[in-house]
């Protein structure tokens, strides 16, 4: 039997529509902090919604921003998870985890509307598992002020006053800028292969 998927707990705000998602595929999870759960889990999903100097405050309070970088098994994290495994943000002059050599910047636009809500097309770069069943474009759901430039991590884009990466990925760790958990089919499928492919 596959062991628990975890779901970091901190001051995530989109908790309850990730676990959601899970049930809709059957997955079984746990939501903690406790680094021999997190440790021992199968696979890690880290998740967010907020504002990155205070979600990293939260993770130094629990140690989570020693744990993180240092997991060995798959990790998806996605909105304000993936920029928290960035480098630095510009959100607040944030420090944070460092898994991508990246460094997240504000959108900056005198014509469109900042924060980028709503649906928009992603171009995948990079075929494996997890998109396996994915079109090269698919529609997902964001809600961001800020983004990671493209580069040598991008695993996929978006265009949005210019392009940025909608997808990153180093060794173990995946991370989508939209959220899976409210991105419809394909969403679900995405979040499908990680549980059960990666």
């Amino acid at each position: 039997m596959s062991k628990e998927v975890a779901i970091i707990k901190y001051n995530a705000g989109n908790v309850a529509s990730v676990m959601y998602a899970l049930d809709r595929i059957g997955v079984k999870y746990i939501w903690t902090d406790d680094a021999s759960q997190l440790n021992s889990a199968e696979k890690i999903i880290f998740p967010g919604v907020g504002e990155a100097s205070t979600a990293m405050n939260h993770l130094k309070e629990t140690g989570l921003d020693l744990l993180i970088p240092t997991l060995k098994q798959p990790v998806l994290a996605t909105c304000i998870g993936m920029q928290l495994l960035c480098k630095s943000s510009e959100e607040n002059n944030a420090t944070c985890l460092g898994v991508f050599d990246v460094e997240v910047k504000r959108f900056q636009s005198k014509t469109h509307k900042i924060p980028h809500v709503g649906w928009n097309k992603v171009n995948f770069l990079e075929q494996n598992a997890l998109t396996e069943g994915l079109k090269p474009s698919e529609f997902m759901y964001f809600v961001h002020s800020y983004f990671a430039p493209v580069g040598p991590y991008t695993m996929a884009t978006c265009d949005y006053i210019h392009d940025f990466s909608a997808m990153l990925h180093k060794d173990n760790f995946y991370a989508a800028q939209f959220h899976t958990e409210i991105s419809g089919l394909a969403g679900q499928t995405l979040l499908n292969n990680f549980v059960h492919s990666i």
